[in-house]
């Protein structure tokens, strides 16, 4: 049987029916951490990009890099706060995404993006965007490969406010741009019915 049969394809399908946002995590995870490993290697090289740019970037936090993580972006949450609003609530959101087995930082490589802007300058207002396509992409094949192992994740936004703090603690290259952040683990509850618009309001279909 080759790879695109109908089972394959009916599995393909059920496990992006089945990945969800899971906010409610546990601090381990049911893989190793090189299983983990490969599954994002795999991600990064074979998932595409506009003109074969491969401009994505990974950062997988563990352990006490996953924790100081949080802790900073709780810092710089209070301090953009300030005194007057009631931190708590933010305060026990950052808890819930620190209590996660690790954290999978996604950047984008502005010297590839520039690089091509300039090599192809008939597309160069193009080229951003189509990047922030392509990590999408690989949010999408990560978090649903985790969630076939039974691992919840959710995708959070911090960046611009923690850009900063971020490539200092962690030594990121300054051409990386941070795109997005997401804390994943073993699930402690799962996620509730979700709302789906019908799907003849979203898809048009010419014969």
């Amino acid at each position: 049987m080759g790879l695109f049969n109908k089972e394959n394809t009916k599995s393909f399908l059920k496990e992006v029916e089945n990945r969800r946002t899971i906010y409610n995590t546990e601090t381990t995870i049911s893989i190793n951490d090189k299983e983990l490993e490969d599954i994002i290697e795999q991600v990064v090289k074979f998932t595409p990009s506009a003109f074969n740019s491969q401009s994505t970037r990974i950062v997988l936090l563990l352990n006490e890099q996953h924790n100081k993580f949080w802790d900073n972006t709780k810092v710089a949450l209070k301090n953009k706060m300030g005194t007057d609003r009631d931190f708590a609530p933010t305060e026990q959101r950052i808890h819930g995404f620190k209590h996660s087995y690790g954290t999978i930082l996604y950047f984008e490589d502005k010297d590839v993006i520039q690089s091509l802007e300039e090599k192809i300058p008939n597309y160069a207002d193009y080229f951003e965007s189509w990047s922030v396509q392509a990590n999408a992409m690989h949010q999408f094949a990560i978090w649903t490969a985790l969630s076939s192992k039974g691992i919840g994740a959710s995708l959070q936004h911090y960046n611009p406010l923690v850009d900063e703090v971020t490539a200092r603690e962690f030594d990121i290259p300054s051409s990386w741009k941070l795109i997005a952040q997401m804390p994943f683990g073993d699930i402690r509850e799962q996620a509730g019915e979700k709302e789906i618009q019908p799907t003849e309001d979203r898809i048009i279909i010419r014969k």
